[in-house]
């Protein structure tokens, strides 16, 4: 499972990659990729550690 996943990321990576290669010197991305992808970088890098929940009713006590 953890090859398979691994295969997806680097995929993705890729992906990503070709998408946002400047080919000719001085373009910049459209916003409306832009806009998104740098929402979605921040996210992630503003993301608390979340719990399982299974720790999570642990911690309630439920569990």
């Amino acid at each position: 499972m953890e090859a398979f996943k691994r295969l997806i990321r680097d995929t993705v990576e890729e992906v990503l990659a070709d998408l946002l290669s400047d080919p000719e010197q001085g373009q910049a991305l459209k916003p409306d990729l832009q806009e998104p992808l740098l929402a979605m970088r921040e996210r992630r890098q503003s993301a608390k550690q979340t719990l399982s929940s299974e720790q999570a009713m642990a911690d309630l006590g439920l569990g």
